[in-house]
């Protein structure tokens, strides 16, 4: 019997690898693109649609809204973000999935054991490649989710009590009927040697939401006589204002409120509300908003934003102490004059030293070194940092902004970083006698601050120094010296001539 003929064994086209591992590499640039080539093709043209129809849809929302717009508009949205994480991660799978299916189906016969095994560490690598960045993707977008519910407020709250109105998110100008918002920050500090929170740094940033050009107003923390709102609870207690003498400074207004919470029944928080009202009665204005940094979380701040470049215009002593005789101590290094970069411990030092200067003095440099934050932060420094800038704000800083009215300030923020200006006007001692101030009168420096053609001032003036307390302490790496005394005068004028 004649033998049957075998078989003859499939032959391997030359360069299966290369071709296998070329179509699993284009399905990973671009998705399906590998399945054209596959029995798959459907499967691959249907991705490569939808591919399609994503990107077309980014690049319209970026050229309508721009990059920073965009990333805003999500960022502030706590539910967009949760559809945004589930749509990624689908995406991601039925991706990766592709990229198998790619190495799988363009394998052609007769490939070697030791060629199918390199297709497949081909396809794992494309699958990496896939994975990490939308690792990160979901990182990020949690931990931003995250920041939202414990920075701002809650998702139905309410703005400041006594504002000036509620935005519109949804209005194609959510702040056509809002003139004016006017924003409360607080630097407070509750340090291991002080009974309750001090209101060390206040400020109120003024925004005209039409122009976006903006007033930093600096509110010295010395203030006596403080008027309280007869509204408040306090003001039971101090019908004429917090006067008792050089011990009843502003700075103590939270402090009092919180000892006499008993006065305040369901409010959760007597002394935010008590200060707030307290400058709004001062300067005239309706807060409506406020924002309070734990000033014990400054220096991480700012080193989490990279640090921050300031042009300093008086030495400012680091590691001092002045003592009741006037004498200082401790110094062991000078911020020095000019342009200078400073990281967080140096830029702490820079916002808070008077030991050498005074009040006045230090409500300037504070003054320029939020000035300098707001201009100098960029989209591309908060991705690279954004893990840790988002951990400090998280830790330290806290905004009464309910998060329904988050898609509000996206395009006031845009504004005012585009196209506003930023002035400055410190109520310093040549403005206004801290011990026994004219109120009628604060209020109409600032209600000239803040109209449509304010009267600004750009001339300098010599400033006095008096000892102040001590301040942080840390390693200094600047240089040693003595102090100049030369400043800008007091009023309004540019962020810029001040600083």
């Amino acid at each position: 019997m004649p033998a049957t003929p075998s078989r003859p064994a499939p032959t391997r086209p030359a360069g299966a690898l290369r071709h296998t591992a070329g179509l699993t590499i284009l399905g990973t640039l671009i998705p399906g693109a590998g399945l054209l080539r596959t029995r798959a093709r459907n499967l691959g043209r249907l991705l490569l649609l939808i591919a399609g129809l994503v990107l077309a849809a980014l690049v319209y929302k970026v050229l309508r809204d721009g990059v920073v717009g965009s990333a805003l508009q999500v960022g502030v949205s706590r539910q967009t973000m949760l559809v945004l994480i589930c749509a990624v991660l689908l995406g991601a799978l039925v991706w990766m999935g592709s990229i198998v299916l790619t190495s799988i189906l363009a394998r052609p016969r007769g490939m070697t054991r030791d060629e199918r095994l390199a297709s497949s560490i081909v396809a794992f690598l494309c699958c990496l490649a896939v994975a990490g960045p939308t690792a990160y993707a979901v990182r990020t977008l949690g931990v931003q989710r995250s920041l939202v519910a414990e920075v701002f407020g809650s998702e139905d709250g309410s703005p400041g009590a006594g504002g000036t109105g509620t935005p519109d998110p949804g209005a194609d100008n959510p702040w056509a009927d809002i003139p004016r918002v006017n924003v409360l920050l607080l630097g407070s500090d509750a340090g291991t040697d002080r009974v309750g929170v001090r209101t060390d740094s206040m400020m109120v940033a003024s925004i005209n939401t039409r122009t976006g050009d903006t007033v930093l107003i600096g509110v010295p923390r010395n203030l006596e006589n403080a008027p309280i709102p007869k509204s408040n609870p306090l003001s039971t207690l101090y019908p004429d204002g917090y006067n008792c003498g050089d011990e009843c400074l502003l700075n103590g207004i939270w402090t009092l409120a919180g000892d006499h919470a008993d006065l305040f029944p369901g409010e959760t928080n007597p002394g935010l509300r008590t200060i707030r009202e307290v400058i709004g009665e001062i300067l005239g204005l309706k807060i409506d908003n406020t924002a309070v940094i734990d000033l014990a979380g400054f220096a991480d701040l700012v080193n989490a934003m990279g640090g921050v470049d300031i042009n300093v215009k008086e030495r400012v002593c680091i590691g001092c102490k002045a003592l009741s005789d006037g004498t200082v101590v401790g110094t062991t290094g000078w911020i020095e004059t000019g342009p200078q970069h400073l990281d967080g411990y140096h830029a702490l030092w820079y916002a808070r030293s008077r030991a050498t200067t005074d009040d006045f003095s230090r409500m300037r440099r504070q003054r320029c070194v939020m000035g300098a934050l707001i201009k100098q932060v960029s989209p591309s420094t908060m991705l690279l940092r954004y893990p840790a800038l988002a951990e400090v704000l998280k830790t330290h800083v806290s905004v009464d902004i309910p998060q329904s009215q988050l898609q509000a300030w996206v395009p006031l923020i845009e504004l005012v970083q585009g196209k506003g200006t930023l002035r400055s006007l410190p109520l310093t001692n040549k403005l206004v006698d801290v011990g026994n101030p004219d109120y009628p009168a604060i209020r109409e420096l600032i209600a000239d601050a803040t109209s449509d053609n304010p009267v600004t001032s750009s001339t300098t003036a010599s400033s006095t120094t008096s000892p102040g307390s001590a301040e942080p302490t840390g390693d200094p790496t600047t240089s040693t010296g003595t102090e100049t005394t030369t400043e800008p005068a007091d009023g309004l004028s540019d962020i810029s001539t001040t600083c």
